[in-house]
């Protein structure tokens, strides 16, 4: 089995933000949670909805991963995100699937709606925003400490 591939992982979390900024969400890539976690790809859109997309470049990414569970109470819509070649029945039935690439993205199973409440969606929000405009100043200031 091949091994987990960053160069991989990167494209498809490139066309998953894609996707999902079609879709209206914005989104940030290695999203560090409150418990020191970080998920793929984070996006949140007008309504204040969030989602993880757990990217898996490997099945041997996936098969050794065991935290992934963790990320559902982070928030509302929880997917994996594997390339058009991965063995989908690996994947949990229970969680979104996505198959991505470097250009884009299609949803094969949606998510669940598990809502966040309401003290948890506003301490990401402001996560979000925080994270989002530290990046974007960095940007635009790469001698920022």
């Amino acid at each position: 089995m091949a091994l987990p591939d960053p160069e991989i992982a990167l494209k498809l979390a490139r066309g998953v933000s894609r996707f999902l900024e079609n879709l209206g969400y914005g989104t940030v890539t290695e999203f560090s949670l409150a418990t020191g976690r970080r998920a793929d790809v984070f996006g949140v859109n007008e309504r204040g909805e969030t989602v993880i997309v757990e990217v898996k470049s490997s099945p041997v990414d996936f098969l050794t991963d065991n935290k992934w569970p963790e990320y559902r109470e982070f928030c509302d819509y929880f997917y994996f995100a594997v390339a058009v070649d991965f063995p989908q029945e690996l994947l949990p039935a229970e969680t979104g699937l996505i198959v991505a690439d470097a250009y884009g993205a299609e949803i094969l199973r949606p998510s669940d709606l598990v809502a966040l409440n309401a003290s948890r969606r506003k301490a990401l929000l402001l996560r979000f925003a925080l994270t989002a405009s530290l990046r974007l100043r960095r940007l635009i200031d790469p001698d920022l400490e």
